[in-house]
């Protein structure tokens, strides 16, 4: 086990389980870490684009300033999983069937990802591009959508009850009715 170490500039990462580690300006794109566990971490300005995450666990993780393109997070390890994402861009990842209660996203790229059947109770979206992201059959329950742009909700195909959305962002459970709002 790997305790209380700063990474800086490494591209490359032994397999091993990693907690309270700050890894900074890293370059994991591409990169199999399967197995890997990463606890009470924080990574900034890192890179891990369609990096493989297969049984990685992530439990209590914060990723700030970092490229998250393409990941499959519905592959990771699902037990603890606890992320918060600031100033990122997740743009094409999967949260398919992810359990991301109370998790936050702050001043994010969301666009084209995939959180189909995906709890979300009290996920708060905070500034955050959500185009062309999918909802389907997903828990909203108390998510705070007020400051998310760009969405499209199916108000029927998932769970709203006590969802936060601005007068601005009510357009977007319109859409699916075809509804013209100006």
């Amino acid at each position: 086990m790997v305790y209380q170490q700063n990474f800086n500039r490494i591209s490359d990462l032994e397999k091993n389980e990693y907690e309270a580690c700050i890894f900074e300006n890293c370059d994991f794109s591409n990169q199999l870490l399967n197995g890997f566990s990463f606890m009470e971490c924080e990574f900034i300005n890192c890179n891990f684009s369609n990096a493989n995450i297969v049984q990685t666990a992530f439990q209590t993780v914060e990723f700030n300033q970092c490229k998250l393109m393409g990941l499959r997070f519905d592959l990771c390890n699902p037990f603890s999983l606890e992320l918060e994402f600031h100033d990122s861009l997740l743009d094409f990842s999967s949260f398919s069937k992810c359990n991301l209660k109370n998790s936050k996203f702050s001043n994010t790229s969301l666009v084209g990802v995939d959180f189909s059947e995906s709890n979300l109770t009290s996920v708060v979206l905070n500034n955050c591009n959500l185009m062309n992201a999918v909802f389907q059959q997903t828990n909203l329950e108390k998510a705070d959508f007020t400051s998310a742009s760009n969405f499209v909700i199916h108000p029927e195909h998932n769970k709203i009850k006590k969802a936060k959305f601005s007068a601005d962002g009510l357009k977007g459970l319109l859409i699916p009715y075809d509804i013209v709002v100006k």
